[in-house]
């Protein structure tokens, strides 16, 4: 999702709302040999289910229509395959799985005549594609034949065997195109690395001839772990933004050179997750700072410093810069109860002078949030787990969704509800219920909300193993109608607890105060009455903050 390219100069301008975060885990970086991707799809005013798309047959001649994923805008049509795969969330049977960060990029080179954008390019290819790498061909030539509609776009495209990352950018709608509509890039992540990004293009220098990518990692193994289009470096040097030796050519300083924005909005998410789990990151700390324009650049991905679980990527996925540089707990933004979230815009001005808010992986406008978990020694009905969440990640457990579901469960898709109509039948209307009663007394009600989380989430992943087993043990039909029972079950589970968890916030924490509990039951005097609350007051930092301010204003005499 979009971010709006802005000048280091003019920081009054805001970040587009649509800003997403993708997280990679090639399988030798994961615990159990799974590739490991994630996704939050960043947008306020976004309401947006599980997709889903079933398996189809057409007939030659089958036209499509497309529409734009962020504004239901008709943009055109384009032929049919004669079959598609079923596709649930971003994940399609075959494990294929592809999430997206919008980097924007040089304005100039938005195609408005393009009939595919980003967002219709995903769920096309998810029902079209068996491996990442038949899904980046398939991705090229639709833009290539139709054009491409959106901004600069950054894409994770996995499945069991490979994770890749691609960057994407049109060739301009009013002049004519040599070898090419678009420039675009794509990457083989080394199994054993991590990777990450965050609406920043992050693709410098890649080799072209088969040795080094970035002096720094072997890409080439055989099997064409580097491409590229072939207009690349010459649509550049066509367009002057370029004037070196090929081997010279970086793609994010011609297409989309980070400033400060991108570097502390933008990359310092992805810092944030290498620096939970891989080694030496302080040296990029200056990089995601974003002030020093002659910081080291930060890699493109990097070595864990151990195998990541699941579990791992659902808590870089809640981060909010806890105990680092950017931490935001250090200041009365957060408000009394230290929330670890600012309001927005990110740009705000105080006394005529410019200001930014952090901008961390968990964000409140986040409309779903995944983990796609992709095996290749399961069957593949069995290896997808899509770990989906209907709100922010910090907010919400994770429900499994396994990739041969064929019907999207009911609180995720729900008769009647939108982004104007509630629905305690909703998931997302319901997190978001319980998510907006916590933010404001974060400290106070956090910890609740998270025993709940963490509860389901624990209770999923002692499951599984149980669960796929039995899957295992059936025929492909019984497995696919086993999977897609017990994928509902678990969302329904899940959306009864959290109408449970809204009731019991609403009464605990009534008044700012709180409700003493034995048992698990609210307690009682013998008169009938409710016990007496406590009160928790300011904490002692906010407190020395606030007569700081005021003085003498509200000292007892």
């Amino acid at each position: 999702m979009k971010r709006q390219t802005i000048l280091i100069a003019m920081l009054t301008y805001v970040i587009g709302a649509m800003a997403c975060t993708n997280f990679i885990v090639g399988k030798k970086a994961s615990a159990d040999g799974s590739v490991i991707c994630s996704y939050s799809a960043d947008s306020y005013g976004m309401f947006q289910g599980l997709a889903h798309y079933p398996a189809a047959k057409h007939q030659k001649g089958d036209m499509r229509k497309v529409y734009e994923w962020d504004t239901n805008k008709y943009l055109g049509e384009i032929a049919e395959a004669e079959e598609t795969y079923n596709v649930i969330g971003n994940i399609n049977e075959w494990q294929v799985t592809i999430g997206e960060t919008t980097f924007g990029g040089r304005e100039e080179m938005a195609d408005s005549t393009g009939i595919i954008d980003y967002g219709s390019l995903i769920y096309i290819t998810l029902q079209r594609a068996k491996t990442a790498r038949q899904a980046i061909d398939i991705m090229t030539s639709l833009v290539e034949q139709y054009g491409y509609y959106s901004e600069g776009e950054t894409f994770t495209i996995c499945d069991p065997n490979e994770a890749w990352i691609m960057e994407m950018m049109g060739c301009g709608s009013d002049r004519k195109v040599e070898k090419g509509r678009t420039v675009w890039v794509a990457l083989r992540i080394p199994d054993d690395m991590i990777c990450g990004h965050a609406n920043q293009s992050r693709i410098t220098r890649f080799d072209m001839k088969g040795a080094k990518a970035n002096g720094q990692w072997s890409m080439v193994n055989g099997k064409g772990d580097v491409l590229w289009s072939k207009n690349v470096v010459s649509y550049a040097r066509k367009m002057g933004w370029f004037s070196g030796k090929d081997e010279e050519f970086s793609y994010n300083a011609a297409y989309a050179a980070p400033d400060f924005t991108g570097r502390r909005i933008c990359d310092a998410r992805v810092w944030s997750f290498f620096n939970r789990y891989a080694d030496g990151m302080d040296r990029y700390v200056a990089w995601a700072d974003g002030h020093d324009a002659n910081a080291e650049v930060m890699p493109l991905w990097v070595k864990p410093n151990r195998k990541l679980t699941v579990h791992d990527v659902e808590t870089a996925m809640r981060d909010h810069y806890e105990d680092t540089p950017f931490a935001l707990d250090g200041d009365i933004g957060g408000g009394i109860w230290d929330m670890p979230y600012r309001p927005t815009p990110l740009y705000f001005k105080a006394d005529g002078k410019d200001y930014f808010n952090e901008r961390p992986v968990s964000t409140q406008q986040a409309g779903f949030v995944f983990v796609s978990q992709m095996r290749s020694w399961l069957p593949r009905e069995v290896g997808g787990c899509f770990w989906f969440a209907n709100d922010d990640g910090n907010m919400v457990p994770f429900t499994p969704v396994y990739c041969c579901t064929t019907q999207s469960p009911k609180p995720y898709n729900t008769p009647g509800a939108d982004e104007l109509n509630f629905s305690m039948d909703n998931a997302f209307w319901v997190q978001n219920w319980v998510s907006n009663m916590v933010y404001p007394r974060y400290s106070m009600l956090f910890p609740s909300l998270k025993e709940v989380r963490d509860s389901l989430d624990n209770s999923y992943f002692r499951a599984q193993k149980e669960v796929e087993d039995k899957a295992i043990a059936l025929g492909s039909a019984e497995r696919v109608a086993y999977l897609t029972d017990y994928t509902a079950q678990k969302a329904d589970q899940m959306l009864a607890r959290w109408q449970q968890l809204a009731v019991y916030l609403i009464v605990k924490y009534n008044d700012m105060t709180v409700k003493p509990e034995e048992n698990g039951q609210f307690t009682r005097t013998k008169y009938g009455l409710g016990a007496t609350v406590k009160r928790p007051g300011y904490s002692e930092k906010y407190a020395r903050e606030l007569v700081k301010q005021t003085g003498n204003k509200f000292a007892k005499p």
